[in-house]
C-alpha cells in the first residue's frame, strides 16, 4: 500500500498519464458517477457518510489495484495482511471483492484520506475504508479508481 501526495503520481509506473491527469482534474465539485478512463481503468465518485470502525469491513480484490482519494472531507483507512483475517464473504469474481471479519488485533497501518492525497492498494492487501475520524461520522466525496492488472 502506498500513501502519497497527488503531485507524486508520475512516480508510480502503475498509474498512466491519462489516469494521473484524471485524478488531478478531480475536486469537490466533480459530479458523483462512473467514469471510464480507458478499457482497463475506470473510476467511481461517490458521496456517503463515514461510519464507526465496527460498522466497516476489511475487503480485498484479486483483479484490480485501487487508488482512493477524498475530494471532500476525510476518513480513515486501515490495512492488514489478508493472512491475518478470517473470510466473512467469499470472493465474488464478478465484483472482484471479498470481505473479512474484523480482527481483534490492530491493523498493520492506518491512513487518513483527505483531498490532495491518495492511497494505492494492491490486490494482495486487505483494507477497511469509510471509517469516521475520531468516531464522528461526516459526509465525504471520494474517488476510487480501479486499474485492472
Amino acid at each position: 500500500m502506498i500513501c502519497d501526495n497527488l503531485e507524486n503520481l508520475s512516480k508510480y509506473s502503475e498509474i498512466s498519464k491519462k489516469t494521473a491527469d484524471f485524478l488531478i482534474s478531480l475536486n469537490a465539485e466533480t459530479p458523483a458517477g462512473h467514469y471510464e478512463i480507458d478499457e482497463y481503468i475506470y473510476a467511481n465518485v461517490d458521496i456517503y457518510d463515514t461510519k464507526l470502525a465496527e460498522n466497516c469491513r476489511f475487503e480485498a480484490h484479486k483483479k484490480c489495484i485501487d487508488i482512493q482519494m477524498l475530494l471532500d472531507g476525510s476518513e480513515r483507512l486501515d490495512c492488514i495482511s489478508p493472512a491475518a483475517l478470517k473470510i466473512n464473504e467469499s470472493y465474488n469474481e464478478e465484483k472482484d471483492i471479498m470481505f473479512f471479519e474484523n480482527p481483534e488485533n490492530l491493523p498493520d497501518a492506518s491512513f487518513i484520506l483527505k483531498p490532495e492525497r491518495f492511497v494505492m492498494i494492491y490486490p494482495h492487501e486487505a483494507h477497511r475504508p469509510q471509517m469516521a475520524l475520531e468516531g464522528v461520522p461526516q459526509k465525504v466525496k471520494k474517488a476510487v479508481v480501479k486499474i485492472h492488472v
